[in-house]
């Protein structure tokens, strides 16, 4: 799954406290009924005054330890929180490359590259699979709740397309133009919002979107141009079409999945549970009719091993996404889309075979420099509303 890291968005973490105190304290004993030969008044007053020097003695140091205890975890809790977002972080950064670079080499091999219904179905198990497992009582990450099938195969059948689309986009184009190609969601979902919602936008995000379309522009058209160097890779014409067809597929999906949330009150996690199984058994009826299937025993092994890594690549992006959401704010997401796509883009281009003169470069770094900037606007458009 390519191109859907999922939308997930909530808790996560659960700290365990470390100021419970013991409970077997010693028991301080009374003297009374012991007589001293002495001088039992005497002795009993001492006794009484030592007692109460050593309840407030262990008293105190009760609750000092409880203080210290209660500091320890205030000033662990932010390390702890912020050393597992940065772990997740990188997890999610290089399950991110690591699935595009393996989906174009599981691609690149003839015999697979039009075998895409059953990889994206494949992708959607695993999707549930994943997401089986974390909503089970050991794990309790999110509570399932279930819709009716009529209510979710709209949805399915969006969810369904922005897999296959843009998979197919990828088989057929550079990494670089596909990564970059996607930049277009942001404009286009816009577009949908205002369509639809009558959702507008700042001035100022509008303009910044401008550049980041003319770039893509630059890139597709630089991209797609024939060349007599073999060891170029360039992008088709029919990656092209399948590129912009899983834009206007995925950004119907991502405005569609907010309206669902909203209409079955249910989280990103819960429609994506309901989603995934449905999306696969729909293609189950479209699958023999459409995909051509290698002779499964002349499949290499490493085709097989890059097939499970997909998979695997797939459930820790949405696994990451998980508990990204829940532990960064919206700047550190942005910035860890941005980085993702610079660090994909970037890695393209080198494996591409394109030397540092190629003209789409330069649409390279006008797209994502305007991509970056609406971001930095909508962030502090965001800022500045009320509440």
């Amino acid at each position: 799954m390519a191109s859907s890291s999922s939308h997930g968005e909530q808790h996560l973490l659960r700290s365990s406290s470390s100021t419970d105190a013991p409970t077997d304290r010693p028991r301080l004993h009374s003297f009374d009924g012991i007589e001293d030969p002495i001088d039992n008044d005497h002795s009993s007053q001492n006794t009484a005054v030592e007692d109460g020097n050593l309840r407030r003695s262990a008293e105190g140091d009760g609750l000092l330890e409880k203080e210290e205890d209660r500091r320890t975890v205030e000033n662990s809790e932010p390390k702890s929180k912020f050393a597992w977002a940065v772990f997740w972080i990188i997890v999610n950064t290089l399950a991110t490359i690591g699935i595009v670079f393996t989906n174009k080499a599981i691609f690149s091999d003839p015999s697979l590259k039009l075998a895409q219904l059953t990889f994206a179905a494949f992708h959607f198990f695993m999707t549930w699979l994943l997401l089986y497992t974390l909503s089970r009582p050991r794990f309790a990450y999110f509570v399932p709740r279930r819709t009716t099938i009529r209510e979710i195969i709209p949805l399915s059948v969006a969810m369904a397309l922005n897999v296959i689309l843009p998979n197919l986009s990828l088989a057929f184009s550079s990494v670089t133009f596909y990564q970059v190609a996607r930049i277009l969601l942001t404009p286009t979902v816009a577009t949908m919002d205002y369509v639809l919602y009558k959702a507008t936008l700042p001035s100022n995000a509008l303009i910044a979107l401008v550049p980041a379309c003319l770039g893509v522009g630059m890139v597709s058209y630089y991209d797609s141009l024939p060349t007599n160097d073999s060891s170029v890779k360039t992008t088709s014409s029919l990656g092209v079409i399948f590129a912009f067809s899983g834009i206007f597929a995925s950004s119907l999906y991502t405005v569609w999945i907010k309206s669902y949330q909203r209409k079955l009150q249910v989280s990103s996690m819960q429609l994506l549970f309901n989603q995934a199984p449905v999306s696969a058994f729909l293609l189950l009826y479209v699958i023999p009719f459409v995909d051509i299937f290698p002779t499964w025993s002349e499949v290499p092994v490493n085709r097989w091993l890059m097939i499970l890594m997909s998979g695997g690549f797939a459930a820790l992006i949405n696994l990451s996404q998980f508990f990204i959401v829940g532990q960064t704010g919206p700047v550190s997401s942005t910035v860890v889309g941005h980085l993702k796509t610079c660090l994909i883009v970037a890695l393209g281009w080198i494996t591409s075979g394109r030397s540092v003169g190629d003209k789409s470069i330069i649409g390279v770094f006008i797209a994502i420099g305007g991509i970056i900037s609406y971001s930095i606007v909508m962030l502090r458009y965001a800022a500045q509303k009320p509440g």
